[in-house]
């Protein structure tokens, strides 16, 4: 029998489009403060206007929908203006990772087809080296902060603020199916160039309802709510700084954009500003922390979501003492990115710090909409026992379908009807994931999987370690055996030898398995990173193997 609602001609077929996420906050926190730096305020009517303002000046300037129009910029109520003007006038906005090398920024430009770019006044080298290689790319139009423009041979077509300024501040956004590509980036590249991801306006609509109602529905720690502060601390260009600018700008929240990262300026702002919520990696956190500011600062009002990689037990201990309500999400890129997030029950509240701070460190449990399983290699569900490790795999409404331009990369990272993640964990039965290792980066000793985790974790408790990262170096006997690298915190004089002697005090305890005594320790300057903060792992194996 066919159930299908028919449709009443007049009836409006209301669409899930990234337009109707900013018509809430207009009506109900039109007076809601969103700054850059401090420096620069307006309201979200005065948001809305400057949104209407780009979209016609986009217009005027020739974009279309299905055109792409990069941005390559640090976080600022600009970006926030491009997150809705572009893809609210059916373009694709492609969010330039400005981290990456020019010549991998000159591939996801070319890859995107980017139509146009707008770019800030520091990063103008970045494009002036692979200019001449760029063949979509009609026009650049400068984002600038000082009066002086900088001398270039780009040939810069207008100035951002210039642009906008003589532009009507009302436009009729247009309806078109929601399932119209919104927005493009592309990943870090740890395995290869980087890969096109993207979004398109339902997904993005999804991912933001979810959120909304995930945290709507939390009642203990970890809210985001109206009277919140929010100020992210995770790029713009990366996953859409992991959703949170549309979730606020729909909760009518008051938004802080810092600019370029500095630990002092970010922390400046969040006691001046009164910010109560952002989200970060574990590197940058720890950047902040280990700020002498910090030290007199006051952040018991601090909400903070650690992703991206690894919250250890170590740093999750040391923001709880500066009283810090922190805890750990999970996403990737391919999934929006948030997946599940790790808040406590009121009992598990009742805790001391070292028991909480184990669960603050989990995956969490998924949020709505999400369906996530652990799979062994066979695609067979494992259960939530505990002790069962497989490969998170998912399903959600707002997960990328696939690679740009990439199909045999899409089929495979969607093998089995299942997104791939690439990450082992396991389940407890009251519905906490625990992520274990990337599958890349477990380590294989003797036929025995060790955690390189779970490795780092231990050698975090040294008081004297600042990072750590634990990677598998061949070896003819074992195969594998772990290799920890390891940056002391400054002035610090242990011997590799007593660090050593720490790792396996830990491991006699039962801690890790008795594999884990086969590690080895090097002291080294600093670690590699991705551009977006993360260990990057893969740079480290091809310098220390």
């Amino acid at each position: 029998m066919d159930n299908l609602i028919s449709q009443t001609p007049s009836a409006y077929p209301f669409p899930m489009l990234i337009k109707n996420l900013i018509q809430t906050p207009l009506v109900r926190n039109s007076k809601n403060e969103i700054t850059y730096r401090g420096e620069m305020r307006y309201t979200y009517a005065d948001l809305y206007k400057r949104v209407c303002k780009l979209a016609n000046a986009l217009t005027d300037i020739g974009v279309k929908q299905g055109d792409t129009v990069a941005v390559m910029d640090y976080d600022s109520t600009r970006y926030l203006e491009f997150y809705f003007a572009v893809p609210m006038i059916g373009a694709v906005l492609h969010t330039v990772n400005i981290r990456l090398s020019p010549e991998q920024i000159f591939f996801t430009i070319d890859h995107a087809e980017d139509d146009i770019i707008f770019v800030h006044e520091d990063l103008v080298s970045l494009i002036e080296s692979v200019k001449g290689r760029i063949a979509t790319v009609k026009d650049y139009y400068l984002l600038c902060e000082t009066e002086k423009i900088p001398e270039t041979n780009l040939g810069f077509a207008g100035e951002y603020e210039s642009l906008i300024a003589d532009k009507p501040d009302t436009y009729d956004f247009p309806d078109f199916d929601e399932n119209t590509r919104a927005t493009t980036f592309y990943t870090t590249g740890t395995t290869g160039m980087p890969k096109g991801v993207y979004f398109s306006h339902r997904q993005l609509v999804m991912h933001t309802l979810a959120l909304s109602s995930t945290f709507g529905s939390i009642n203990t720690h970890g809210t985001f709510r109206r009277d919140d502060v929010y100020m992210p601390i995770t790029p713009m260009f990366h996953v859409h700084a992991w959703g949170f600018p549309y979730v606020a700008t729909y909760t009518g929240v008051k938004q802080v954009y810092p600019g370029r990262y500095a630990p002092d300026t970010l922390l400046k702002l969040i006691i001046s500003e009164k910010v109560t919520f952002s989200h970060c990696v574990p590197t940058i956190l720890h950047m902040l922390l280990s700020s002498p500011l910090a030290e007199k600062s006051d952040l018991s009002k601090w909400k903070v979501i650690i992703g991206g990689a690894a919250l250890s037990k170590t740093l999750c201990l040391r923001a709880i003492e500066k009283g810090i309500d922190i805890f750990g999400g999970y996403g990737l890129s391919e999934t929006c990115p948030v997946l599940s997030l790790a808040h406590l029950t009121e009992d598990m509240l009742e805790l001391d710090n070292e028991k909480q701070a184990e669960i603050r460190t989990y995956t969490g449990t998924p949020m709505s909409f999400v369906d996530i399983q652990i799979a062994d290699e066979d695609m067979n569900f494992l259960p939530w026992d505990g002790e069962s490790t497989g490969e998170i795999v998912v399903r959600a409404p707002w997960l990328t379908q696939g690679y740009f331009k990439d199909v045999k990369s899409s089929e495979n990272l969607w093998r089995g009807g299942y997104m791939h993640t690439g990450d082992v964990a396991f389940g407890t039965p009251d519905g906490y994931l625990r992520i274990t290792d990337r599958a890349k980066d477990v380590i294989k000793i003797g036929g025995e999987w060790v955690s390189s985790l779970e490795l780092e974790d231990i050698f975090n408790h040294h008081s004297d370690v600042a990072e750590v990262a634990v990677i598998g170096v061949q070896d003819n006997k074992w195969g594998e055996r772990p290799l920890a690298l390891i940056v002391l915190k400054p002035e610090k004089i242990v011997t590799e030898k007593e660090l050593l002697n720490h790792a396996k005090d830990y491991i006699k305890k039962g801690v890790l398995g008795r594999e884990g005594m086969l590690v080895k320790v090097r002291i080294i300057e600093s670690i590699d990173k991705t551009s977006v903060g993360k260990i990057d792992k893969k740079l480290l194996r091809l310098k220390y193997t």
